[in-house]
């Protein structure tokens, strides 16, 4: 089996700075260590070109005479740093080694990671092989670092059937990339994705759960990722329609409202309804998402939901954060804008959304 890493930055690589963290270390010379076979020739061509249909990939076989080749993205970033560009760049050397490799590692730091693997699935649906992106909590030199056990999980992941995609191995647990988001800054099991189920759970043997969320339809021959203005808003009691507004000024692309519940708003006449249809006239793509780490948003549930609906507001649906920011970048990158991006927001590309039974 052929083995591609992609070394984006993050925690992962990181040694001590007078100001603290920062990318460093020898990463290449650490992955040689703990891969038997890492410093392998060269990936050589694919005998086969990759398929382009929703089917799983073929399940691999462990492989003992693995090779491996490995690009380090310059400059190394604190995923803090992260932007559609970073995305992009991802995007671009995973193509690049797309003849050549069975399957793909992403090292990248935990902060943006989740908003990463979802970005990565809307612009990667054509690609055949799977793709597992992982990083740590600690430093790969630190004493008790979970850097090597991430590693070595992904890697498992990919020898043991991963389906294709773009899952996030973290803590023990393989995760679908874009329903994934982050729990924790200090614990192990960092992440989670808590309207989807694991895909499998290490141990001894490692549980596989049937099934996933599926494909989703796709898009074919993406264009790349450029940086558009969305704007994330969170709801709270008394915030005033001034406020929201300012927040909309100048005018985004579109803006994500975390809501509250299942995507309710106050009632007010001079409320946050009247802002977002303010915006929605103005071309603004608005969309309600939930607050709730297990949260689906139905704006047909409450009046308190009906009014955004009403004047052209969306829902996510049971799409996370990360997945929902990520994939208006990904559309708006389209060509998409107002009540087409809106519209297109409730289509499952690539596993990300549970869309109603009437439009499946």
């Amino acid at each position: 089996m052929r083995i591609h890493f992609t070394y984006a930055g993050g925690t992962i690589g990181m040694v001590d700075s007078p100001r603290g963290l920062r990318p460093g270390a020898d990463l290449e010379g650490w992955l040689s260590g703990l891969i038997p076979g890492f410093a392998a020739p060269p990936l050589t061509p694919r005998e086969t070109a990759a398929p382009q249909s929703n089917a799983p990939a073929p399940r691999p076989s462990p492989t003992p005479g693995a090779t491996y080749s490995l690009t380090a993205l310059q400059p190394l970033l604190d995923s803090a740093d992260a932007t559609p560009s970073t995305w992009q760049a991802i995007v671009d050397d995973v193509r690049r080694h797309a003849g050549r490799a069975d399957a793909f590692v992403v090292l990248h730091g935990t902060d943006t990671l989740a908003y990463t693997t979802a970005a990565l699935s809307y612009a990667l649906t054509e690609l055949s092989q799977p793709i597992v992106v992982t990083g740590s909590q600690l430093p790969l030199n630190a004493a008790g670092s979970d850097a090597a056990a991430n590693v070595t999980g992904a890697l498992y992941a990919l020898t043991h059937g991963a389906p294709r995609g773009v899952h996030l191995f973290f803590g023990g647990r393989l995760l679908a990339g874009n329903r994934a988001t982050k729990l924790s800054t200090w614990a192990f099991q960092g992440f989670d994705s808590p309207l989807s189920p694991a895909l499998a759970v290490a141990g001894a043997p490692w549980h596989w759960s049937p099934g996933g969320p599926g494909a989703g339809a796709g898009w074919s021959s993406p264009l790349p990722f450029t940086t558009h203005d969305v704007v994330v808003v969170d709801l709270v009691p008394g915030l005033s329609a001034a406020r929201l507004r300012a927040a909309l000024t100048p005018s985004p692309v579109a803006v994500i409202l975390r809501a509250f519940g299942v995507g309710n708003l106050p009632g007010a006449p001079d409320g946050p309804v009247a802002v977002l249809a303010e915006a929605v006239r103005a071309g603004i793509t608005v969309v309600l998402a939930s607050q709730c780490l297990q949260g689906e948003v139905a704006l047909d549930r409450y009046a308190a939901g009906a009014g955004a609906a009403e004047v052209g507001a969306v829902g996510s649906g049971d799409m996370t954060l990360e997945a929902t920011y990520a994939k208006l970048q990904f559309l708006a990158s389209q060509g998409l804008r107002g009540a087409e991006l809106g519209a297109w927001l409730g289509r499952n590309l690539a596993g990300e959304l549970t869309e109603p039974a009437a439009q499946r």
